[in-house]
């Protein structure tokens, strides 16, 4: 999995309990998944330190972390109790 961050959208802080966002569809469509039969986009919202060019304050970008797939791990021989070979 690539760690490249997907940049979908943008927006402003209007006030402490308030973000006015954008997210550009075309960019999150192969990141949509299904549960339950409900289409959903995990996202991560982030206030910026300062302001860019635009006057936006809020970034906004694909959340792709996915759990590690955890394997089965091999069942474990009996020692015995000797290490003898006979």
């Amino acid at each position: 999995m690539s760690t490249e961050k997907i940049f979908c959208g943008g927006g402003k802080k209007q006030n402490e309990k308030w973000l006015k966002a954008t997210i550009n569809i075309d960019k999150i469509k192969e990141h949509i998944e299904e549960y339950n039969g409900h289409k959903f986009v995990r996202l991560n919202i982030n206030i910026k330190d300062e302001a860019d060019m635009y006057g936006k304050d809020v970034s906004i970008s694909v959340d792709k972390w996915k759990p590690e797939q955890q394997t089965e791990q091999p069942a474990k021989q009996e020692e015995s109790e000797s290490d003898l070979p006979f």
